[in-house]
């Protein structure tokens, strides 16, 4: 059965076009159907071309235009290529939404490999910069856009045995900042999601007692769903944020904002007029 739309989201993007990398699966996937439901013509890439034409496939049952590239987001000709193909293929670049992730196996630092590392690095580090690289002299050449990176709130705070994945993500942050800035008079705008915990196929893997824990750390008692982020992805890449940019924006159920002790999970306060 085919999801009903959501009425607020409706012609939000129309006449736009969007790049989603890392797009194959769970919040890049998500993200892609919103996006399109929202009026955009999406174009979708990863590493994984079977699973690329699944989701485009659903996309297009739905009505909405979507083709897919394979890409690797490491090597510059690779993201060369998909900048064209978008240009190519829709005439323009709208929305960009860099996905793509490497490094979360968890892993005390001096027992990581050197080339995991370097691995989650690239990813992470140097495919945001080379997607932003090729991503916004094409949004210049049509009046300017709007660049959403995935980074998590992992790059925020730290977390232990993640040395790859921590560093990748606080590297994407840092990029993000330079870009909004250099770019901030001339109609780019760029910021960066940091969720927290999300429903995702490797949460679903980890299994309930894995899902409990997550919820159990953030305040408001539960993990987010995908699509709690591809709608942050899609009010930011919509005219709806306009003076909006170098932005980090958590999506962690209230994680970032301090501790809450967790015995006030589970006793109502009292009203503010209430006497002894």
């Amino acid at each position: 059965m085919k999801e009903a739309p959501d009425e607020s989201r409706l012609g939000l993007l129309e006449g736009k076009v969007a790049l989603l990398v890392g797009a194959s699966r769970g919040i890049g996937a998500v993200t892609a159907k919103v996006l399109a439901r929202a009026g955009a013509k999406v174009m979708l890439a990863a590493r994984d071309g079977s699973a690329l034409e699944a989701v485009v496939g659903e996309i297009r049952s739905e009505g909405h235009e979507a083709r897919f590239v394979t890409v690797d987001v490491g090597d510059e000709s690779s993201v060369e290529h998909l900048v064209k193909r978008v240009l190519d293929d829709f005439g323009r670049l709208d929305v960009a939404f860099n996905n793509a992730t490497d490094g979360s196996i968890p892993q005390a630092l001096a027992d990581m490999d050197a080339d995991d590392f370097d691995r989650a690095i690239r990813t992470n580090i140097r495919g945001t910069f080379l997607g932003m690289k090729h991503q916004i002299p094409a949004m210049l050449a049509s009046g300017g856009g709007s660049i959403i990176n995935m980074a998590s709130l992992a790059g925020v705070q730290g977390v232990a045995n993640l040395a790859g994945y921590v560093t990748g993500k606080a590297g994407i942050i840092a990029l993000t900042k330079v870009a909004a800035l250099d770019y901030a008079d001339r109609g780019v705008r760029v910021n960066v999601l940091a969720p927290g915990p999300i429903l995702t196929h490797h949460l679903e893997a980890a299994g309930e007692p894995a899902q409990r824990q997550a919820a159990l750390a953030t305040p408001m008692q539960r993990v987010g769903a995908s699509e709690e982020v591809a709608n942050a992805v899609l009010w930011l890449g919509s005219d709806k944020s306009s003076f909006v940019t170098g932005v980090t924006l958590p999506i962690d159920g209230g994680q970032s904002a301090g501790a809450k002790p967790e015995r006030m999970y589970r006793q109502p306060l009292e009203p503010a007029h209430a006497t002894a």
